[in-house]
């Protein structure tokens, strides 16, 4: 079976969203005038209520550009954590499959995508996408030059692996900023360079014959918590943000900030949100000012919720590190005039970060990528209004980044969600030990009654799927984030080691 072109596709097995078959011969769209520039902006820990078209009290006039020019997607879920829904978006697969999907990639972990799996610059190359750049935080594998993002099939790379000084670039001490595969000492704030490179690349191939594919994932306004001076008066009389419900299973129970502490963060937070918002307009407007923009779709998203007290993820349920609605349920939007995407519509169908590859796929007219079955499908007609709603399909989540023994894997089937946290639930006599939380999302979005008690039948059902995914996961995944952290020390610059 191959995947279709839009969403003529609806197979259900019983776990999976699969699409493709392994194997097929490629079938690659020559480069055409007509193909879109694809451009990619993905914020990092970015809450959903941190823009304004979803009414937050941060002031996002750029990136509500997107929204008000194209559509505002309602329900687009993201993994909980960073390193996940980069590694499903860049594979259009759940990064369970090969084993990170548990946590982030920390500084000190020696692992990486799976070199296996075939990459969306990769297949976007098959169509004539002959620019493919990356510009800001990659988090899918630091160590070893194979999993640099040059040879995950990108074609430039202005950036850093995981969260940095955004003043020095550093972290733990030694630079993580590199052009390409050299450390570069490059003066200014982060999101300023990132969207600054993000313009030049643009000018450079905004006039070429064939379409260019850009990768902007902001590091911003992921910790550490730092804005520019002259960007901290515009929020310095913002509040402290309540903790969400069910914030005890973001953190993994560990204790809140007092008060001051997330007053201050919180200050400084919105500040590092006008300059991503003031970094989206510069792309905007360097799309805008080549002609180029009829013909370009931009898509951004967040990569998770926000942070506990830092992140405004509205009235949600949890936050970043969690699988209710709060950690996953995004801001996100989408523009394309000449692809029909409304403007100013709205999205209420769920669409997810591993639909985003099979998607482009539709789009650039390419039947088979030549790697895994895909879990995510094309949701181009939903995108450009030819549908009201995704195909059928479950959707899933998992976290245990901070705790292994206190899991959470989510299933949406439908409006029905299941959440289950507790003990790997691929270890027996776990089902009986974990808490089962059921969630009618179309009459209650906000996770705020649990109907486990009153479906008894539905909640085995939809655990015996969570149950079967939580299994997909292989023999030495990602570690939990804070394993191996005593005594390691960095390698100079952050520089990839030869493999």
């Amino acid at each position: 079976m191959r995947c279709t072109s839009r969403l003529r596709l609806a197979v259900t097995v019983p776990f999976l969203l699969a699409a493709c078959a392994d194997g097929a011969a490629d079938t690659a769209a020559p480069a055409s005038a007509t193909l879109p520039n694809i451009v990619l902006i993905v914020p990092d820990d970015l809450g959903r209520h941190d823009v304004s078209f979803h009414g937050g009290e941060i002031a996002t006039p750029n990136i509500d550009r997107i929204a008000a020019e194209g559509v505002l997607i309602e329900r687009f879920y993201s993994a909980p954590v960073c390193s996940p829904t980069r590694a499903g978006l860049m594979t259009g697969r759940y990064p369970i499959r090969f084993g990170l999907m548990r946590a982030v990639i920390a500084p000190w972990r020696d692992y990486g995508m799976d070199t296996s799996e075939v990459t969306l610059p990769e297949v976007l190359a098959k169509a004539g996408y002959e620019h493919r750049g990356i510009f800001g935080k990659w988090h899918l594998g630091h160590f070893d030059r194979k999993y640099h993002p040059l040879r995950r099939g990108f074609t430039e790379f202005v950036g850093h692996n995981t969260a940095v000084d955004y003043f020095t670039k550093e972290r733990v001490g030694e630079r993580d900023w590199s052009h390409d595969y050299e450390s570069v000492d490059e003066a200014g704030y982060v999101t300023d360079l990132l969207a600054e490179h993000a313009v030049r690349f643009i000018d450079r191939h905004a006039g070429g014959e064939a379409p260019f594919f850009l990768y902007v994932p902001f590091s911003a306004p992921h910790s550490p918590l730092q804005a520019k001076d002259e960007d901290l008066p515009r929020y310095a009389d913002l509040d402290a943000l309540e903790p969400p419900r069910g914030w005890e299973e973001s953190t993994a129970g560990r204790p809140l900030a007092a008060d001051e502490r997330r007053r201050s963060g919180r200050r400084v937070h919105a500040a590092m949100v006008h300059s991503l918002d003031v970094g989206v307009g510069r792309i905007l407007d360097a799309i805008d000012g080549h002609g180029i923009a009829d013909n370009t779709l931009v898509l951004f998203f967040s990569d998770n919720g926000g942070s506990v007290g830092i992140g405004d993820n509205g009235p949600y349920r949890g936050a970043k590190g969690s699988v209710f609605e709060g950690g996953t349920r995004v801001a996100a939007a989408a523009r394309w005039p000449a692809g029909n995407v409304e403007g100013g519509g709205r999205i209420e169908a769920p669409l997810s970060y591993v639909d985003v590859l099979p998607t482009l796929m539709g789009i650039a007219g390419i039947d088979d990528h030549g790697g895994k079955p895909l879990d995510g499908v094309d949701v181009g007609d939903v995108l450009m209004g030819g549908a009201e709603a995704s195909p059928e399909r479950n959707l899933y989540s998992f976290i245990a980044q901070l705790d292994p023994e206190r899991e959470q894997v989510s299933v949406i089937e439908g409006e029905w969600k299941l959440v289950v946290v507790g003990p790997p639930l691929t270890r027996q006599g776990s089902a009986e030990a974990s808490r089962m939380l059921l969630f009618q999302l179309d009459e209650d979005p906000l996770e705020e009654q649990d109907l486990a008690a009153d479906h008894p039948d539905l909640v085995a059902r939809l655990l015996g799927k969570a149950m079967a995914f939580r299994a997909l996961q292989p023999p030495n995944p990602v570690a939990p984030f804070f394993a191996g952290r005593e005594d390691f020390k960095p390698p100079p610059n952050w520089q990839f080691a030869e493999e």
